[in-house]
């Protein structure tokens, strides 16, 4: 990680708001937020974890992406938190340096869990006969190594990429964590060469994991086009809805906030786009595979019921 030792070594966070009355408000609400998301895909690790009968790749997959989505919300909100009621964002370079790191390795660790998650899916549906074998224990394992190895590679990158870049002032990050459109926004020198070069590998990545998870659901379609039976397809498609939602609302967000150029977005823009990306998102995961999966909500049901008073 090259020239990590520039003229501005203190960064100063902008926080949630520009306004002192909006900053208080806006940190009690995301606290709540953070609490009940923290709630919700603790209870999934723990239930997935414990009931015998979610041990299945489907729910192995979703126990690692409650995981992830723990992680990444306790890298961004925890800080900006604290920041917001001691009046203080300051955050040094190597702590910024570091906080994008985790958050853009969690964030790609995502996109790979959601990928492996379509093909899970797809091979439920259009190959049952050989799910029990492609889909064995040791295969899920390493397809969940693959995705945590490939996040670490994914944002060594662009940690890389973003500091490499010299910064001499203005120091105040218009965000409430080090995200790269706002850090590189600061930048003494151009940036264009930087940003591009992110921007196409994270097109690249991200639309190749796009592409693979809408041929998965093609094939599915495919498949479950020719069940002749109402009650057949209506349960085919049970299986999948969960994770066809995570993926609207994990790519929905995620497009908004870094599919396009930091000079065509505003800094209220890219922060309203983060905050459905990296809060939201995480705190609607567990409602999204809970409220409509009976395995789901019996596996909590009984997991709360074991929980001393």
């Amino acid at each position: 990680m090259a020239n990590l030792t520039g003229t501005v070594s203190i960064f100063l966070l902008q926080g949630f708001s520009a306004s002192p009355e909006l900053q208080l408000l806006s940190a009690a609400f995301f606290l709540l937020v953070y609490l009940a998301a923290l709630l919700g895909n603790i209870s999934i690790v723990a239930a997935v974890t414990l009931d015998p009968r979610l041990h299945t790749p489907m729910y192995f997959f979703l126990k690692h992406l409650s995981l992830v989505d723990i992680c990444s919300m306790s890298t961004t909100l925890p800080r900006a938190l604290v920041a917001t009621l001691l009046g203080s964002g300051e955050i040094s370079l190597l702590a910024c340096a570091s906080q994008l790191f985790a958050f853009v390795s969690l964030g790609s660790t995502e996109c790979f869990l959601i990928t492996s998650m379509a093909y899970d899916r797809c091979l439920a549906i259009y190959r049952p006969l050989v799910y029990g074998v492609a889909m064995r224990p040791r295969i899920c394992v390493s397809l969940v190594a693959v995705a945590w190895g490939s996040g670490l590679l994914f944002s060594t990158f662009h940690t890389a990429n973003t500091f490499s870049l010299p910064f001499c002032g203005p120091r105040v990050i218009d965000h409430f964590f080090c995200d790269i459109p706002p850090v590189m926004r600061l930048a003494c020198a151009h940036a264009d060469a930087h940003e591009a070069s992110g921007f196409a590998v994270s097109g690249c990545v991200i639309m190749s994991c796009f592409a693979l998870t809408v041929l998965s659901y093609v094939r599915i379609l495919a498949t479950v086009v020719r069940i002749r039976s109402v009650g057949g397809r209506r349960k085919a498609f049970s299986t999948c809805s969960s994770h066809l939602a995570t993926v609207l609302l994990f790519y929905g967000a995620g497009s908004s906030a870094y599919m396009q150029p930091s000079a065509r977005s505003s800094p209220l823009q890219g922060r309203l786009a983060a905050v459905f990306y990296s809060i939201l998102t995480p705190s609607l995961n567990p409602l999204i595979y809970s409220l409509r999966n009976k395995d789901m909500m019996g596996a909590l049901r009984k997991l709360y019921l074991q929980v001393p008073s």
